[in-house]
């Protein structure tokens, strides 16, 4: 179902969003969806490239799979993941674009 922009939330939408809004507040989280906006990566490919130990990656994912920003394909033991679907890489194009139309803040 599309929502439309137009009126109030619902009670629900507007908490749901929330939650997302929250997930999307973590810079680590936001690190990992860029990645995964480029190409699916496994949990040891994240912590490689962002620096970052797998433990967290694996929790921080966990988030974003509950809350169904990203999605995960199992291939034997690893599993990889990737953005769920285009509407995060566009979510995250936004909010990324946005940031040139900000002052620096320094």
């Amino acid at each position: 179902m599309v929502r439309q922009a137009t009126g109030p939330l619902s009670v629900s939408d507007a908490e749901r969003l929330a939650e997302i809004m929250q997930a999307l507040a973590s810079p680590v989280r936001l690190r990992i969806l860029s990645v995964l906006r480029a190409r699916p990566s496994t949990v040891t490919e994240l912590a490689e490239q962002l620096e970052v130990g797998q433990t967290t990656v694996s929790n921080h994912l966990r988030l974003l799979r509950h809350l169904d920003l990203v999605a995960g394909d199992r291939d034997g033991r690893r599993i990889h993941y990737a953005l769920f679907d285009d509407h995060i890489a566009e979510l995250l194009d936004e909010a990324i674009g946005h940031l040139g139309h900000l002052p620096r803040s320094g």
